[in-house]
């Protein structure tokens, strides 16, 4: 071997000893750790008080006062069950959520929205909310001793 092979064995040697001498001195883990997730809902709903409707569909709209992004859910209510109510934003995962013209899930985006409840074609119901900013808190639990 030549003096520069040598030399580039004696670094690689150097290298791969100390990268296998920091794995094997590496810390244990000594703490419980928590994933955390904080989703705001808000629960909206309408009810034909005296049931005088029987069955009928519900279509719920949500408005995004910042974006003006409107959110829509359709809901069959049957005969008997007089209300119902949903929550918004609805996880995309369920069968019916508040979605877009163009399919996009409604998200728990801070800020002031409007609501409002059609039956018929005819607005029954409305109002406001405000979605709230969330952050999460995470506590290591140490178990040393």
């Amino acid at each position: 071997m030549n003096t520069s092979t040598t030399a580039l064995w004696k670094r690689f040697s150097c290298l791969a000893g100390l990268l296998v001498g920091l794995l094997l001195s590496a810390p244990r883990a000594e703490a419980q750790t928590w994933l955390v997730s904080t989703d705001p809902y808000v629960k909206i709903g309408v009810s034909d008080k005296f049931g005088q409707l029987g069955a009928y569909t519900a279509k719920f709209i949500v408005t995004n006062q910042t974006t003006g992004k409107e959110y829509t859910l359709v809901r069959e209510v049957e005969k008997g069950q007089n209300g119902i109510d949903v929550l918004f934003p609805s996880p995309a995962t369920e069968n019916e959520y508040f979605k877009t013209e163009t399919g996009i899930a409604a998200n728990s985006q801070p800020g002031n929205y409007t609501w409002q409840c059609e039956v018929g074609g005819k607005r029954v119901a409305g109002g406001r909310f405000v979605m709230p900013t969330v952050s999460n808190d995470v506590t290591v639990v140490d178990k040393r001793r």
